[in-house]
């Protein structure tokens, strides 16, 4: 095992559990704004549809293909479109309550914090995200994540996202430290693990569901609890 000084945890499906804390989320909203009244039928439609279009946005801003504001402003329209509601009727705050809410969430992943604790012992430990500032750092807080982090990059402060290699690089230069001593830990292998790849940074990938990649990480986790046979 090589020796390492820096890990680099992703922080949506790693840490925070983006899942469990946005169909909290979406339930609430569902109920609030009477989401049956403006056309969708069902909360499972709601989720589907939200799902579908979110997914799809995300990975064209990941691309740079849309900004932020453009995902902000057409998300919840297309997902109403997409769910067969009246897009028209959306509340103007709408928006602004799903972000609030769902950063406002404290689940994490088993053994995070566990995990967390234990690693900071021995590591300097930090968060490479592409999430946006604001949210990233209301999720952290709300989760009591924030203490154990030495540095939080979002590709919104350097203008890079994963998997864009600079992403670390700018990592890297704040901490003056090099590739051979930082490990990157994340779910996505499209971002989190090819990113660090192309910087030259080993990988471990965690990987609950033990779905299939074409890319081979240098290590692969299913529980975050393994990081400790690890590291």
């Amino acid at each position: 095992m090589k020796t390492y000084q820096h890990l680099f945890f992703d922080l949506d499906h790693t840490l925070w559990d983006y899942d469990r804390n946005v169909t909290e989320s979406l339930s609430e909203l569902y109920q609030i704004y009477s989401l049956q009244d403006l056309g969708i039928p069902t909360f499972e439609k709601f989720f589907e549809s939200f799902h579908e279009v979110n997914f799809q946005l995300w990975d064209w801003y990941n691309v740079g293909k849309i900004d932020k504001h453009f995902l902000r402003k057409e998300r919840f329209p297309r997902i109403f479109e997409h769910a067969g509601g009246n897009y028209k009727a959306i509340p103007a705050e709408f928006e602004e309550d799903f972000m609030h809410r769902t950063s406002s969430k404290p689940h994490v992943f088993p053994y995070s914090k566990e995990i967390l604790t234990y690693l900071k012992k021995k590591y300097r430990i930090h968060v490479i995200t592409n999430g946006f500032n604001e949210s990233q750092a209301k999720k952290m807080k709300s989760a009591d994540l924030d203490g154990y982090f030495e540095l939080m990059i979002t590709s919104e402060t350097t203008g890079y996202k994963k998997p864009d290699p600079r992403i670390f690089h700018y990592t890297m230069d704040q901490l003056k430290t090099t590739p051979d001593v930082c490990l990157m830990i994340g779910d996505n292998p499209a971002s989190d693990i090819l990113g660090a790849q192309r910087a030259e940074i080993d990988q471990v990938l965690f990987n609950p569901e033990e779905k299939t990649i074409e890319l081979t990480p240098t290590y692969e986790i299913r529980h975050l609890k393994e990081l400790e046979s690890l590291l």
